[in-house]
């Protein structure tokens, strides 16, 4: 399946205006740089549910007549959706609401034998995992903690109330991107050779229907769809001049500050530098990569770090082309020390330009699951720039935070980077 390489191209072109002409605002404090970015979050938030409505339509269109062109569109709606979604997770790390709430939509790595079929060679159990091939689509009667478990509707409820972490086990990831995602592509059976997941849109045809169970497929998917868009419009008011997480994060213009760099570091270092890159890097494994089936890791982890720049500079491009600018940390660190302010945007780009060149090897070499490789040098080292620039920017997060006073912040970290001898044990 050709994914649609003119949205390709376009995600590639957001990168370099993300810090280009950063003007300074007038008269910016730290109550004026927290609205601001409030705003912004609601701005994005606004933009995922946007795409995932987009995507939830596809969902249907596909549904109601499951052919390849169907399942390709909703593939692409899927591929959007994410677009603005990635330059969310900044505001994971800092804002409690939105860390409590992010794995209903977010969650990975999944044990997809949960939800559907799945090859010989994912095996038949788990010591850690009782439901690693539960295949809930193919059984209406499953276990649950040693109980009998009615799973005879595949409904929102079902899903996120019974299935989702079942047993206690965070693998069990029913909901989300992922889940959906697993759901149009289907298993990567490629190890680190070219190719994504390659579910039939047959697998959903009531009429010729492939590996059995189409109807309840289907209703997993949009159920799964339906929850998506659900839980994305909870975020989205959470970030309301009046709602939760914007009075939350204003309460104090201080600890507000201290969010934005939180996330900031805790996204750059522990989580996408650590756990999302390096770790599968070091395996060299293709099953640790973001969007493993669909083989869009590269424009996940690009918009990562276009959200971490934004989150400094203030400025957003909506889905709808609209610019968005105002108060920011680069106003108050320029007016505090030039010279850092100076440093961190070079930090921020360099990384951008190595995410870019990733993304771009990406479309016109080969796949993030190829590029981490063992043996391939030249993918590894392009990865570990990107992984190199993250850790350096991380470096300038700490010194803005001691630049403007704000006390002692703790970063996620990553054993994948500390401890690099922890990941083999």
């Amino acid at each position: 399946m050709t994914l649609n390489r003119k949205f390709r191209a376009a995600v590639l072109a957001i990168a370099p205006a993300a810090l280009l002409a950063l003007p300074v605002h007038a008269e910016t404090d730290a109550a004026s740089v927290v609205k601001h970015y409030a705003d912004v979050a609601h701005a994005k938030y606004e933009d995922s549910l946007t795409t995932a409505k987009a995507l939830d339509a596809a969902i249907d269109a596909f549904l109601k007549a499951p052919t390849d062109a169907t399942l390709n569109a909703a593939r692409d709606a899927w591929i959007k959706a994410r677009v603005p979604y990635q330059q969310t997770e900044v505001y994971r790390f800092g804002n409690p609401i939105v860390d409590d709430w992010e794995g209903k939509v977010n969650a990975w790595p999944l044990d997809e034998g949960l939800i559907d079929y799945v090859d010989a060679s994912y095996g038949t159990e788990s010591d850690e995992n009782s439901l690693y091939v539960a295949n809930v689509i193919a059984n209406k009667t499953i276990k649950i903690d040693g109980k009998d478990v009615d799973a005879s509707k595949l409904t929102p409820e079902f899903l996120s109330g019974t299935l989702a972490e079942a047993g206690g086990i965070e693998a069990n990831v029913a909901t989300g991107y992922h889940a959906i995602e697993f759901l149009l592509w289907g298993q990567d059976l490629n190890g680190t050779g070219p190719g994504a997941g390659d579910r039939p849109a047959t697998d959903y045809d009531l009429k010729n229907c492939t590996h059995g169970n189409c109807d309840r497929r289907a209703e997993y998917l949009k159920s799964a769809s339906t929850l998506l868009v659900s839980d994305l419009q909870e975020m989205t008011g959470n970030w309301k001049p009046d709602g939760a997480a914007t009075k939350n994060v204003e309460a104090d213009p201080k600890a507000g500050l201290v969010a934005i760099l939180t996330g900031m570091g805790s996204l750059s270092y522990g989580e996408l530098a650590g756990e999302r890159m390096k770790l599968g890097l070091l395996l060299h494994d293709p099953e640790e990569e973001h969007d493993c089936f669909s083989d869009n890791t590269y424009n996940s982890h690009l918009n990562d770090a276009i959200g971490i720049a934004a989150a400094y500079t203030g400025n957003y491009t909506r889905v709808d082309g609209t610019k968005l600018s105002g108060p920011s940390l680069h106003d108050l660190v320029a007016a505090k020390d030039k010279a850092l302010d100076a440093e961190v945007e070079a930090k921020l780009n360099k990384t951008l330009d190595a995410m870019n060149a990733m993304a771009k090897r990406g479309e016109t070499v080969e796949k993030y699951d190829q590029m981490i490789g063992e043996g391939n040098k030249d993918g590894n080292a392009v990865v570990q720039a990107a992984i190199d620039g993250l850790i350096d920017q991380t470096k300038s997060v700490q010194r803005v935070i001691a630049a403007l006073d704000l006390g002692t912040v703790q970063l996620e970290g990553s054993d994948s980077l500390d401890n690099p001898n922890a990941v083999f044990q």
